[in-house]
């Protein structure tokens, strides 16, 4: 049995490795389960034990409940597990989010997960890791995807809020509960004094700051609140209260999806919002490259996303690269992601 192939297998329920006896990011029940990060595609319910990083362990059991059994361990901590040498490593995805580094016998694998090389204001920025192979996902694994600077998108937001409140208009924008959201926060720091947001968001921040993660203040935007107090205001909340009666109570709202297809101005009118943005937690075209050739990795597989055009590129560049199917999504419009207080959706 090759190196290789002594740390990862590729199986249904998800990439194995035979050394270590462990899954990573699994989609099916397993007995032990490494994660990269908190999101729905990649930390599934159900695995008898679960490893994380530290700043996971809060968004795990928020999740999927606090009486799983879970161990976490600090960026840069190696953990032995079999013999196989573990360790996590910032992917600058979403916060606590991180690549899963295995070695066994000199024989380095490295799984991204989802990651953003891209720094932003919030999330520990993404750190390059040399392996002999190297899995990465292709979200946005086409040309057309280049992301603005931090500083850019910072300034748009605001432009957008002052305008619509120079129209008397409440600002809302649209973003996933985790990673988006703490990062819309982020970019709108010192828009406004009172910036509120929807339940889901403020109960995962609440877990967020168990760990000693400092997120900006915000207020709770509830149904029983007094229109008044929201006009002209800003309001960061799930995509999923599109079309629900809490936004149609709002006083004459602008609504913002923000989402890294938002470069592409179609999915902007498909959705039928006031605007968008191309906010994305995920690399770029250029990022995605600058990562795979960093590793210097030897076999490259591609995951969820563009990976037929991505692994093309790849291949036409001289880095060996296959397709892998997997059953992570992507971060697409019309999987906005299921949150927990559908009642306050409404």
């Amino acid at each position: 049995m090759s190196k290789e192939n002594r740390l990862i297998k590729f199986t249904k329920k998800g990439i194995y490795c035979p050394q270590g006896k462990f899954y990573l990011d699994p989609w099916q029940k397993v007995d032990y389960a490494i994660i990269s990060h908190g999101h729905a595609d990649h930390a599934r319910w159900g695995m008898k034990h679960y490893l994380c990083t530290n700043e996971s362990l809060p968004i795990l059991k928020h999740r999927l409940g606090a009486e799983i059994d879970i161990q976490s361990i600090g960026y840069g901590e190696a953990l032995d597990i079999n013999g196989v040498k573990v360790s996590f490593h910032p992917a600058g995805h979403v916060i606590g989010s991180a690549q899963i580094r295995l070695e066994y016998g000199g024989y380095i694998v490295v799984f991204t997960g989802d990651y953003k090389t891209q720094p932003d204001f919030i999330t520990t920025p993404f750190e390059s890791i040399k392996c002999h192979t190297f899995i990465t996902e292709s979200t946005f694994g086409l040309p057309i995807y280049n992301w603005k600077s931090e500083e850019e998108l910072q300034k748009e937001l605001h432009a957008w809020v002052q305008t619509n409140r120079s129209n008397n208009r409440t600002s809302v924008f649209l973003g996933y509960s985790l990673g988006k959201a703490q990062r819309l926060l982020s970019l709108l720091k010192g828009v406004d004094d009172d910036i509120y947001v929807h339940r889901s968001i403020h109960n995962l921040n609440q877990a967020i700051q168990e760990t000693g993660i400092k997120l900006p203040k915000t207020k709770l935007w509830s149904a029983d609140l007094d229109k008044k107090a929201l006009q002209n205001k800003v309001i960061v909340a799930p995509p999923a209260i599109l079309g629900s009666r809490m936004l149609k109570r709002l006083p004459n709202p602008a609504t913002a999806i923000c989402s890294g297809w938002m470069q592409i101005r179609g999915n902007r009118r498909w959705q039928s919002v006031d605007a968008g943005f191309a906010v994305s937690d995920h690399a770029d075209w250029n990022g995605l490259i600058d990562a795979v050739k960093s590793s210097e990795a030897e076999q490259v597989y591609v995951t969820h996303g563009y990976q037929a055009v991505f692994s093309k590129y790849l291949n036409e560049i001289g880095i060996k690269a296959n397709e892998l199917v997997t059953e992570y999504g992507d971060e697409t419009l019309a999987n906005t992601e299921v949150e927990t207080d559908k009642a306050n959706v409404e």
